[in-house]
C-alpha cells in the first residue's frame, strides 16, 4: 500500500508560475512565515501530541513549499498536520491551484522577508564555495615545490626525488579534494600530472619499467583531463623510451609519433620527441627513418616555447647536451662509431660549458659510456678506458637505469674475442660489474614488475 510519503506528483506543464494551492491559502490568511510556523506547531501538537520529535517548518523549507519547488511530499507527519490545518489532501496542497481557487486580489507577499531569505540563501551558497577551496598561497607553494623538484632532478639522488615526488602527489590530491574552485582544480590537475611524470622518470631510473609505464600513463591522463598538450606530449615521450627499453621499439615509434601531433608544443618538446623517435627507429634497425629523425632533432632551434618544457624546464626540458647524448646512443645502435663518438664528445663539451649546478651526473655518465662504446667499436681500448673512468666516477645515487644499462653493455663488449687476454679489459670489466651492483639498486629491487605507487 502506498503511503502519503511515497506518493509523487508532477506539476508538469500546468505550472506557468511557481504557485501552489498551499501558497494561495496562506495568502488568503495573510500569514507571514513566522505566523505559518506558529500555526503549524500548534496543529502538530493537536494532531500528534506534544513531543520533541514533532515536525517544524524552517524559513527555507517554507519558501520551498510555497514556490512549487517540492518534487516529493514532506514526511507523513508533516502531511497530516497540513491536512488538519487546511482540510485539503496534502498532494492537492502542493499541486497548482485550480483556477476557481485563484483569489480576486493577489495574496499578500512579505517582500522584505522574501528579499532577506534570498539574500541569506545566496550568502550561504557563496560561503559553501569559499569553504570548498584552499588558500591561493597553498597552490602557489605546491606549484613552486613541483617546479623546483623538476629543476633539481638532475643533481639530487634518485631515491630522494622519488620520495619527494610521492609526498607532493599526496599533498596535491589532498588539496584537490578540498577545493571546488575551477581555476584551482585546473592548476592542481596540471601539477598532479607533472608530479606523476616526475615519479615516472624516477621509477624508470630506479629500475621499475612497469611502474614507470603506469605512472607515465597517469601523467598523460592528467594532461588529457586538464587539456594540457605539452604535458600529454611529455608523457607520450616517456612512454616511448620506456617501450624501447622494455624491448618494444615498434610501440615506441607509435608513442613518439603520436606525441608529436599534440598542439602548443615548443621547439624543445619537438627536439626531445624527435630524438626519442630516432632512438626507437635505431632499436628497430630502420637506418633511414632513424637518420631522418636525427636530422629533424638537430634542425630544431628553440625559438618556439611552451609552458612545460621551457617555462618549467629542468627534467621537463631537453638541453643540447642531452640531445647530443641521445643521438650518440642512436648512432651506436646504427653501428656508426665515428658519428657516435662525435655526438658524445659534443655532449661532454656542452656539459663542461654549463654552470656546475646545472650539470647532470646522469648525462655525464651516459655520454661518457657512449663515448667509451664508440671507441671500443673502432678498437680504441685505451681511449675507451679513459672515457670509462668518468662513468665509474658516478656515485650510487645517480646510477639510473639508462646508465646501468650502458655499463652492462660495456661489460659485455669487453668480453669480445679480440680483447680476451687483455689485462686492461679484464680489470675494466670487473669494475663495471661492481658499478652495476649498487646498494641502491639492491635496496629497490622489490619494485621490479610492481606498481611503483605501492612504495
Amino acid at each position: 500500500m502506498t503511503t502519503v510519503r511515497e506518493r509523487r506528483f508532477d506539476l508538469g506543464a500546468k505550472m506557468s508560475y511557481p504557485q501552489t494551492l498551499l501558497k494561495v491559502l496562506i495568502g488568503r490568511r495573510k500569514w507571514t512565515w513566522a505566523t505559518f510556523s506558529t500555526e503549524f506547531s500548534k496543529a502538530a501538537n493537536e494532531v500528534i501530541g506534544r513531543g520533541r520529535d514533532n515536525p517544524t517548518v524552517g524559513e527555507s523549507q517554507y519558501r520551498r513549499w510555497t514556490s512549487g519547488q517540492v518534487k516529493t511530499l514532506p514526511s507523513a507527519d508533516a502531511c497530516r498536520v497540513l491536512e488538519h490545518m487546511f482540510g485539503v489532501d496534502a498532494a492537492t496542497l502542493f499541486a497548482p491551484p485550480p483556477s476557481s481557487a485563484e483569489p480576486d486580489v493577489p495574496p499578500a507577499v512579505d517582500l522584505e522577508a522574501e528579499i532577506a531569505m534570498t539574500a541569506r540563501d545566496a550568502q550561504d551558497d557563496a560561503g559553501a564555495v569559499a569553504a570548498s577551496s584552499v588558500s591561493d598561497l597553498t597552490v602557489d607553494q605546491l606549484r613552486d615545490d613541483v617546479h623546483l623538484l623538476a629543476r633539481d632532478y638532475s643533481r639530487l639522488p634518485v631515491l630522494q626525488i622519488w620520495q619527494r615526488s610521492k609526498e607532493l602527489r599526496e599533498r596535491l590530491e589532498s588539496s584537490r579534494d578540498r577545493t571546488a574552485v575551477p581555476a584551482q582544480q585546473q592548476e592542481l590537475l596540471v601539477l598532479a600530472g607533472e608530479t606523476s611524470a616526475l615519479l615516472a622518470v624516477a621509477a624508470f631510473d630506479l629500475g621499475s619499467l612497469d611502474g614507470a609505464k603506469r605512472l607515465a600513463r597517469t601523467a598523460a591522463l592528467y594532461g588529457e583531463a586538464a587539456r594540457h598538450e605539452p604535458l600529454r606530449a611529455y608523457a607520450g615521450g616517456s612512454l616511448a623510451y620506456i617501450a624501447y627499453y622494455s624491448g618494444s621499439p615498434s610501440e615506441a615509434t607509435v608513442h613518439a609519433r603520436h606525441a608529436l601531433t599534440y598542439g602548443s608544443l615548443g621547439d624543445v618538446a619537438v627536439r626531445r620527441l624527435r630524438s626519442i623517435e630516432a632512438r626507437a627507429y635505431g632499436h628497430l634497425g630502420d637506418e633511414a627513418a632513424a637518420q631522418r629523425a636525427l636530422a629533424a632533432s638537430e634542425d630544431v632551434h628553440g625559438d618556439v616555447t611552451d609552458e612545460l618544457h621551457d617555462a618549467v624546464g629542468g627534467e621537463f626540458g631537453f638541453s643540447r647536451a642531452r640531445l647530443a647524448m641521445s643521438n650518440a646512443a642512436t648512432s651506436l645502435l646504427l653501428g656508426d662509431g665515428p658519428a657516435a663518438e662525435a655526438s658524445a664528445l659534443r655532449a661532454l663539451t656542452l656539459l663542461a660549458e654549463m654552470p656546475a649546478r646545472e650539470r647532470s651526473p646522469s648525462v655525464l655518465g651516459k655520454s661518457s659510456a657512449d663515448l667509451a662504446m664508440a671507441r671500443l667499436v673502432t678498437n680504441n681500448l685505451e681511449g675507451a678506458a679513459e672515457a670509462m673512468e668518468a662513468v665509474l666516477s658516478i656515485g650510487d645515487a645517480h646510477r639510473g637505469t639508462g646508465l646501468v644499462t650502458r655499463a652492462q653493455a660495456l661489460r659485455h663488449a669487453l668480453t669480445r674475442k679480440h680483447l680476451r687476454g687483455s689485462v686492461l679489459a679484464a680489470e675494466l670489466g670487473e669494475r663495471l660489474e661492481d658499478f652495476a651492483r649498487t646498494p641502491g639498486r639492491r635496496q629497490l629491487a622489490p619494485i621490479e614488475g610492481a606498481s611503483a605507487l605501492e612504495l
